[in-house]
């Protein structure tokens, strides 16, 4: 547990920014009267999700390899830590739909049939928490996944020992 105690650490720390955002995009309107922006600025999220990969990361290098990490030894840290939030998506996406934002449905739902994008029976199908489970617990991996080999890219050792 020693070995990846950083990486549940900064799984952690982001399930908790990403209940932040959801939170900060409920506030904002991007869940009920601002709905027709929230497909584009929800993507905002990257920011400080870039942000955490790249501090979970130099938290790996200094605290636990001692100044010294490989492109290999970064990657997999950023994979364990993907893994971890992945596991929690199904239960982050609970918490939004139930306590922080539980009109998001209904409202995402009559804006799109409005809109004229989906009719009601597709909006219903794709907007709903299990649907919202599966596509983050999906999204959560690969995002996670994709964002690791970057970030590896940039936080690894310069010379190696």
């Amino acid at each position: 547990m020693k070995n990846i105690g950083i990486e549940i650490k900064w799984a952690l720390i982001f399930v908790i920014m990403m209940l932040a955002w959801m939170f900060l995009e409920k506030s904002l309107g991007w869940h009920d009267e601002k709905i027709a922006d929230h497909s584009t600025l929800t993507n905002l999220v990257a920011i400080p999700s870039i942000i955490f990969y790249v501090l979970a990361l130099l938290d790996k290098k200094k605290n636990y390899y001692h100044g010294q990490m490989t492109y290999v030894q970064g990657f997999l840290s950023g994979v364990i830590i993907s893994v971890i939030i992945t596991v929690l998506s199904p239960f982050t996406q609970y918490i939004t739909a139930e306590y922080i934002t539980p009109d998001y449905f209904k409202n995402i739902i009559a804006y799109s049939v409005s809109s004229g994008t989906l009719t009601q029976e597709e909006a219903e199908a794709w907007f709903n928490l299990k649907s919202y489970m599966i596509q983050a617990t999906i999204g959560a991996m690969v995002m996670g996944v994709i964002t690791s080999a970057i970030v590896a890219i940039f936080t690894k050792s310069k010379k190696q020992p």
